[in-house]
Order: structure tokens, then C-alpha cells, then sequence
């Protein structure tokens, strides 16, 4: 993998969550990237109008793609989600065997995935196997939004395989720098040689499968809520009405703890969770998602439903960033003791 610019394809793309996790950790540059969803098509091509999207991974000929050296994406959850029927590799949404082809056409060195907790129990083993027989050493973890910081416990499953043959993952360098990709709001300091899950912890990252836990901290609510980041294009009055004032503390009840050690980690305040008509905001669901306001709220043509359907398929940046560096770790020390 090259050290300097490793080459990225990104599969089940949504708004993006797992790819600012990914380029956090190993910088590099996406190829091109791969859904079909209407919403997330229109998310891509506002944030991302220079890369190519490949549409249905389920018909593309991988051998007509150009080869990256990092493949990551966030398939299907609901195969598999305690909110679904759990038909697992029986349901026609299960799109793995078609992520493994594209894994053995292009073979990159670095495969990043995400998923629902639930997988572990239910066709994990299926791309375990697929992987093993692919060429490639996997690690994997439970990760809690919570563990970062955030005021929701939103468990998901992280996997890091890597080829066999790769001499040298690259993450080390990421590690000195503030490097994900504009529009996403992380808790990492800009200076230090070491990972902040939360501000003023300069704890190095431990080995665990339960590691991260121990960064949740009980002290947030004596800091005070940072200034908000300003929005842009359409809805940014609307945006910056919410994000400024923010919904009172009292509002909150026992949940105002929570919410203001994420507006801690993040920088600026939570917007209010309603709307005008007493309904779940789309501004506040992305704030609890760990992105910077307006990064779905303000797509041009994307309605509400569209919003939150994005927003609830989706992934916590710093959650990603965390289980992905525990998982590079983890791979790293293996490798060394090989």
C-alpha cells in the first residue's frame, strides 16, 4: 500500500461516516465510491461531486474498476439487526458474497467494514471464512457511541481485515494530525502525539476488546457547551438558529449530562431534538451522529424522510476513528509477534 496516498473505494457509501473514519486514520484519497440509495446519491454528489459513484455493487464488474489499495463500506444491517426478521444470509438484501467478489477482483490490501452487533451471531462466520480464504488476517470489536463521548450507546461491529502480505498498515503517521475529511466534527487534538476521545484525556489507547470503555467520563457537565460551527447553503438560517440557541438544559432532564459531554467533544451545542411541528430533527439526530451542521441537513432537495433515513443508516465518525486505531493496534502487534 502506498505510503504517501493510499488509493480508496468505498462501498454502501451513505453520507460518508465510515470513509471520514478511514482517511482519518490512514489519509489517502477516495477512487470512487458506491450506493444507490436516492438520498445518499444526492449527499455523495454534494459532498463529493468529483468522485465517480458506481451505482449497484451488485451488477458492477469489478475487473472494469480501478484497483485501490483500501476497500471499506457499511453494507446492509437489517439481515442481520434485532429490529429486522433476522434472515441473515437468507435475505435478499444480504449483499456480502457481492462485497468478497469485488474484495477478490480488486484486491486491496486494507478492508474496513461496520455493521450491527447482531451480526456476530448471525452470518459472521460467513465472512470470516470469506475473508481467511481471500488472503486476509481480520480483526474485529464492539464499539459504543457512547465510548467516545456520545449521548447514545449505538453498539456496532468494526472489522479490519488485512492481506497477508501487507508489510506495513501506515496509521502511525495519522497519528501526529488532525487529518479526516472537511464537514465532520471529531474529538482529536490537533497537536498530540496521542488519541483524545475526549478532551483533556491523554491517555494512549489501550488493547481490549472492552478497552474504550474506560474514556466515558461523568465530569462533562461542569464544562461549558464551545461556541457552534457555522452552517452553509440552504437552511443555514434555519441551521443556525437551532445550533446557536440550543434546546435549554432543563429540557433535557437526566439526559443533560450526556448531552453536554458530546457538545464538549464536538464543539457547539445541541440543537433543539423538535422541529417547529413537534417532530424529530433532522439537525439534532445528525448532531447526535457526530457531523458538522448542515453535512446532510443542508443538501440541497433532500427532504426530511430522506434525512433521517441517511442519518439513521449511518455511522459515528470518532466511533469508527476509535474501533478502526484499536483495531490497527491490535493488527500491528500481531504482525510484529509473527
Amino acid at each position: 500500500m502506498s505510503r504517501d496516498q493510499p488509493r480508496i473505494g468505498s462501498l454502501c457509501t451513505g453520507y460518508g461516516g465510515l470513509d471520514a473514519a478511514v482517511h482519518a486514520v490512514f489519509g489517502g484519497t477516495t477512487a470512487w465510491v458506491s450506493d444507490i440509495d436516492p438520498g445518499a446519491r444526492q449527499i455523495i454528489a454534494h459532498r463529493m461531486p468529483d468522485v465517480p459513484n458506481l451505482g449497484d455493487l451488485t451488477t458492477t464488474d469489478w475487473a472494469a474498476v480501478e484497483p485501490v489499495d483500501i476497500v471499506l463500506g457499511g453494507y446492509p444491517c437489517q439481515p442481520f439487526s434485532t429490529a429486522g426478521k433476522r434472515k441473515g444470509t437468507a435475505d435478499e438484501r444480504h449483499i456480502w458474497p457481492y462485497i468478497a467478489d469485488a474484495l477478490r477482483v480488486l484486491r486491496p490490501r486494507i478492508a474496513v467494514f461496520e455493521n450491527v452487533a447482531g451480526h456476530l451471531r448471525l452470518g459472521f462466520d460467513t465472512v470470516l471464512a470469506d475473508l481467511a480464504r481471500l488472503g486476509f488476517d481480520a480483526e474485529w470489536c464492539l464499539v459504543r457511541a457512547s465510548e467516545v463521548g456520545a449521548p447514545h450507546a449505538r453498539q456496532r461491529l468494526f472489522i479490519l481485515a488485512v492481506a497477508a502480505d501487507t508489510p506495513d498498515l501506515g496509521h502511525e503517521r495519522r497519528r501526529s494530525a488532525r487529518r479526516g475529511r472537511a464537514g465532520f466534527a471529531d474529538g482529536r487534538d490537533a497537536a498530540a502525539d496521542t488519541v483524545r476521545l475526549l478532551p483533556g484525556d491523554d491517555r494512549e489507547l489501550p488493547s481490549g476488546r472492552n478497552a474504550l470503555r474506560q474514556w466515558v467520563r461523568h465530569d462533562a457537565p461542569g464544562r461549558g457547551p464551545a461556541a457552534p460551527a457555522d452552517t452553509d447553503g440552504v437552511g443555514r438560517r434555519q441551521a443556525e438558529r437551532h445550533v446557536r440557541t440550543g434546546q435549554p438544559d432543563p429540557a433535557w432532564g437526566r439526559f443533560t449530562p450526556a448531552v453536554h459531554r458530546w457538545a464538549s467533544v464536538l464543539g457547539r451545542r445541541a440543537p433543539g431534538a423538535t422541529d417547529d411541528r413537534g417532530r424529530l430533527s433532522p439537525l439534532f439526530v445528525e448532531w447526535l451522529m457526530g457531523l458538522s451542521a448542515g453535512w446532510v441537513t443542508n443538501v440541497p432537495g433532500l427532504s426530511r424522510t430522506q434525512q433521517l433515513k441517511a442519518l439513521g443508516n449511518g455511522v459515528v465518525p470518532q466511533q469508527a476513528e476509535a474501533a478502526i486505531r484499536l483495531l490497527a493496534e491490535r493488527a500491528t502487534s500481531t504482525a510484529a509477534a509473527a
